[in-house]
């Protein structure tokens, strides 16, 4: 399976700190915000991965990520010429998904919560077998988002992109698995009113052909989409709060891949030692002492 990150965009509400730099290499406390969405596609187990940027911003994500082999993935990189909304990603990315399943995540999208890591590995094999999965997550302001109606057992009914009048409070957040033959799908798409290509038409049409299935984020669990300075420093607040309390990096890439098996000790104890002088890389030194134990492929 493959995995998107879509990294693009401009980033104008936060002007003027976006002048200069993409938000998703701005910091969410003690790591750079692109390290949240690329922790998710690597807790469901993918390690092909493409990050669609800016052509501006490209280089930074390069210098930051690199092709990914410090990680034990591959990643790839793919210049998006301008903003025409989510469902384009899986156009641009048509040579680099081929036919295979494929999800995406939006670069500015935090998750952390209970049973995440067995909900993305269930929308995976989902997506493997044919069926599409979004993920709901109750909002107080819900005309601001992409919209899903579900019913009591959790169907979907419908889709619907910032209604005003919402059948539901239950925002589609920026996760999305998709099975074979999504670019395909992404191409019959037509633009919006605003002239988007619209995630929620995307996923209208799975829904019509009964492939259409919700993981619905429940209670104990966060989102944040950090798209404003509010949010920022939201998601800043919380993630510092819970890392204090447990002792844990949330969306850790080196750990998730040490735990995967993607990556040896020596390359775990690498990066722990290039950052030896902050609790990141103290955190790393504890990930591998307490796995010592474990045999895991190089």
């Amino acid at each position: 399976m493959k995995g998107i990150i879509l990294a693009g965009g401009s980033g104008t509400r936060l002007y003027p700190i976006t002048q200069a730099i993409s938000k998703q290499v701005m910091p969410i406390y003690d790591k750079p915000m692109i390290y949240y969405p690329l922790s998710v596609l690597m807790m469901a187990g993918i390690k092909d991965i493409m990050v669609i940027t800016t052509k501006e911003d490209q280089p930074n994500f390069i210098k930051l990520l690199k092709d990914g082999s410090q990680f034990g993935i591959n990643i790839e990189y793919k210049i998006q010429p301008s903003p025409d909304g989510l469902a384009q990603a899986f156009i641009l990315g048509e040579e680099f998904i081929g036919n295979d399943p494929c999800a995406m995540v939006l670069g500015d999208n935090i998750y952390f919560g209970n049973n995440f890591k067995n909900m993305l590995v269930n929308a995976k094999e989902y997506a493997e077998n044919g069926k599409a999965s979004i993920f709901g997550y109750q909002v107080r302001d819900p005309q601001r988002f992409g919209i899903m109606e579900i019913d009591e057992n959790q169907n979907v009914l419908s889709v619907e992109e910032k209604p005003q009048n919402p059948k539901s409070d239950y925002a589609i957040t920026g996760l999305y698995f998709y099975p074979k033959g999504v670019s395909e799908m992404a191409k019959q798409v037509k633009p919006s009113k605003r002239g988007e290509l619209e995630i929620t038409t995307l996923n209208d049409m799975y829904l019509k052909n009964g492939n259409l299935r919700a993981e619905l984020l429940g209670g104990g669990f966060t989102w944040f989409d950090t798209g404003t300075i509010d949010s920022m420093m939201e998601a800043n607040s919380m993630i510092r709060l819970v890392q204090t309390n447990n002792g844990k990096i949330i969306s850790c890439p080196e750990a998730i891949a040490y735990n995967q098996g993607w990556i040896d000790k020596d390359t775990l104890l690498e990066a722990a030692t290039l950052m030896q002088k902050n609790d990141y890389g103290k955190y790393l030194f504890k990930v591998a002492e307490k796995n010592k134990s474990l045999k895991l492929e190089k």
